[in-house]
């Protein structure tokens, strides 16, 4: 799906569904009362958020699975594995897997870290202990009770925050802000604080800044002609970041989160591209869902994390040790 723009801000939609929202808040507030998460034997790091789509958590996924690797541990990653049909739990292999099998998430994560990809979590994180992980870092399942998340990191875009603070359907929140910051340890804040995030956030919370750069391997854009395309949750933060890379944007498309695109919209694409002698764009996580022929023709600008204060990320994932005791 495509955020609706009421989303962003207080409206009339907004309002008129506002009832809907407080029985999608109720539900998951029944949900977590009803279920006892389970420990898998082994640390779970959940990186997640508060709204639906688009606030950087892979990015930040791939950063701590970067970061824990160079620290000597053993991480592995776990997924859902939204957009595709397998069930799992399965080790992703982007070499036999392809987005409509595993999602797109799932093969981005797996350039980095053994990636498992699991609707069944609590299954997921113990086949990954099995295959010698000594710490899981969950890609999104932040309101899912089942498995027992032993450090809970929320990501926000500073640039859009939580939105118009309203529940599905009425907003973009999944629960409300105050029950969410209650079960995390801390935030991370991508990008310049724009929507007063720092009054919402309790002391206790640490909260980290970074910010989402262009890759080391990502090609110099500035005065470069460009025609952009992104299937992400907000695809105005792709082009934005290709506006401030210099580029010269001469057209735009945006297409449905986890879009799945057909080899004739490419070939559009790329016509209209060089009609207007211009490089073809798009993000990391679209290319996966390109046809395998047409991948080449396709530039890519990467993404990496930048974090402002590292040593505070350090200490953040300091707890997650390896000798770790499931709570009773």
């Amino acid at each position: 799906m495509r955020a609706p723009e009421f989303w962003a801000g207080e409206n009339l939609p907004a309002r008129l569904l506002g009832p809907l929202g407080q029985v999608y808040g109720l539900a998951g507030r029944l949900r977590r009362r009803l279920v006892r998460p389970v420990c898998a034997g082994i640390p779970v790091i959940c990186v997640g958020n508060l709204v639906v789509g688009g606030a950087g958590k892979t990015p930040v996924v791939l950063a701590l699975a970067e970061r824990l690797h160079a620290q000597g541990r053993r991480p592995h990653l776990l997924t859902r594995g939204y957009g595709g049909r397998a069930a799992g739990p399965l080790r992703v292999d982007p070499a036999r897997h392809d987005a409509a099998t595993v999602g797109d998430e799932a093969l981005l994560l797996a350039e980095v870290a053994p990636t498992w990809c699991a609707r069944d979590r609590i299954a997921g994180a113990r086949a990954a202990a099995a295959a010698g992980a000594d710490l899981v870092i969950m890609d999104d399942g932040f309101q899912s009770p089942w498995l027992q998340q032993d450090l809970a990191v929320l990501v926000v875009d500073g640039t859009f925050g939580f939105g118009n603070r309203r529940l599905l359907p009425a907003g973009p929140l999944r629960e409300p802000i105050a029950a969410g910051l209650a079960r995390a340890a801390a935030v991370v804040q991508l990008g310049p604080d724009e929507t007063g995030l720092a009054r919402l956030l309790p002391p206790r919370i640490a909260r980290l800044h970074a910010e989402l750069c262009a890759g080391p391997q990502a090609p110099r854009l500035e005065g470069r002609r460009a025609v952009a395309f992104a299937g992400i949750g907000r695809p105005e933060k792709f082009f934005r970041s290709l506006a401030e890379a210099g580029a010269v944007l001469v057209a735009r498309h945006a297409f449905a989160d986890h879009h799945r695109y057909r080899r004739r919209e490419i070939l559009a694409l790329l016509a209209e591209a060089v009609a207007k002698d211009a490089l073809c764009l798009t993000t990391a996580k679209d290319r996966v869902r390109l046809p395998a022929d047409l991948r080449a023709l396709i530039t890519i600008l990467p993404v990496t994390v930048n974090w402002q204060d590292p040593d505070a990320l350090d200490r953040l994932l300091m707890p997650c040790r390896a000798d770790h005791n499931c709570s009773s």
